[in-house]
């Protein structure tokens, strides 16, 4: 069955960096982060497809985020840049269950147990 683990997050510094790490196995339509805010819903970050060509973000990312994968496609990155104090969340990765370009979490089929991610101000 596949898994898939996060790892990478941590405490910053607003203004800071980070890059977190998602280990899956398997082919898969496309990979997604996504995150949760203490008290807020579950909102989709970015989504990367199995070929690497398609890409899109959350509205809110506005280049500061960039999602990839490694060239064995078993592990997909986000690294985000410019972290600011409302981006604390647990981060999860998550595998899409078909190759819709969809930003919600009901298309997606496995998850990880998520990585915390702190921005102080």
């Amino acid at each position: 069955q596949v898994q898939l683990r996060e790892s990478g997050g941590g405490l910053v510094q607003a203004g800071g960096s980070l890059r977190l790490s998602c280990a899956t196995s398997g082919r898969y339509y496309g990979m997604a982060w996504f995150r949760q805010g203490p008290g807020k819903e579950r909102e989709f970050v970015a989504r990367i497809s199995w070929s690497g060509i398609t890409i899109f973000y959350g509205d809110f990312v506005k280049g500061r985020f960039t999602i990839s994968r490694d060239d064995a496609k078993t592990t997909v990155y986000l690294q985000m840049n410019s972290l600011k104090p409302e981006d604390t969340a647990v981060y999860y990765c998550a595998r899409a269950r078909n190759t819709a370009n969809s930003k919600a979490s009901t298309d997606y089929d496995i998850w990880g147990q998520g990585t915390q991610v702190t921005v102080s101000s």
